[in-house]
């Protein structure tokens, strides 16, 4: 009797060893975008392939929509947010109820937008009239039943106002009608550790873009990188656990995988980055 409770408190305390807070990604969601150069010819079989990989959501752009929504059907990804075009929130804003709507009967939860282009970039005043533009755009997206997000490159952590462009623009926006899709290797291109823009901004991310990026590139406020120093989230620079850790303290709603450029097929890259987050504690 006296060896079963020795057992027993020794089961106890190998449990009560284990950090309470470790903890992996539930549910791992994947920006399509990183298969456009394979998508288009094979929707069913490459949706098929992520649904193997294990991935269980998807994030899809706006402009391939019809084209993959009929295959995306016949697997069990679940998408929830959308790219759509710039232009529906900046200079085309009365065509955005018509996306919205398109996006809502389809049960996506989030619009984003999702590019800035190099000629309409500029200093605080071009980045507040950006976030005033924005209002309205969200506006129009809370009416609809939508949240928005705008996605972040580089750019936006070029110093500016004490702080950085990112800065002004999340100033400038309401928290009502703007949130934020963190990616978050632009942000550590342009030399912020995405940890600490966790921390700043907190309740504000929505939403985040999950990849890692070469040692020593950058800090930069441009996407002028090469094609190698895009990485798998377990191969680079960042510390995946510690994104994590912070991600979850402040409510991160839902994590896509993307890579913008991939070394070959990028369904092995997408392997390899899903493989890597269930296996992570944080």
């Amino acid at each position: 009797m006296l060896n079963l409770h020795r057992r027993g408190f020794l089961a106890a305390l190998a449990v009560s060893a284990v950090p309470s807070f470790a903890r992996t990604l539930k549910t791992v969601g994947v920006q399509l975008y990183t298969l456009r150069a394979i998508l288009p010819e094979k929707p069913l079989e490459t949706l098929k392939a992520l649904e193997a990989i294990g991935y269980t959501e998807a994030e899809v752009i706006g402009g391939s929509l019809d084209a993959v929504w009929p295959s995306l059907m016949q697997t069990k990804l679940k998408p929830v947010s959308v790219h759509l075009d710039t232009a529906l929130f900046t200079t085309n804003q009365d065509k955005l109820p018509a996306a919205l709507e398109d996006a809502k009967k389809r049960g996506l939860k989030f619009a984003v937008c999702p590019y800035i282009a190099p000629k309409d970039r500029g200093g605080v005043d071009v980045i507040k009239k950006l976030g005033e533009t924005l209002n309205k755009a969200g506006e129009t997206c809370a009416k609809s039943g939508l949240s928005l997000c705008y996605h972040n490159h580089a750019f936006e952590f070029e110093p500016a106002a004490g702080g950085t462009l990112l800065d002004v623009l999340m100033q400038t926006t309401d928290p009502k009608y703007v949130s934020l899709e963190l990616d978050i290797m632009w942000s550590k291109v342009g030399g912020h550790d995405p940890v600490e823009i966790l921390k700043k901004y907190n309740k504000r991310i929505a939403l985040m873009h999950l990849k890692n990026v070469a040692a020593g590139v950058g800090p930069q406020f441009n996407e002028k990188v090469a094609k190698e120093a895009f990485r798998e989230v377990g191969n680079g620079s960042i510390d995946i656990p510690a994104v994590l850790k912070a991600a979850s303290e402040v409510g991160v709603r839902h994590y896509f995988v993307e890579q913008d450029q991939t070394p070959g097929n990028p369904l092995d890259s997408l392997k390899q980055s899903f493989e890597y987050l269930k296996k992570t504690s944080f």
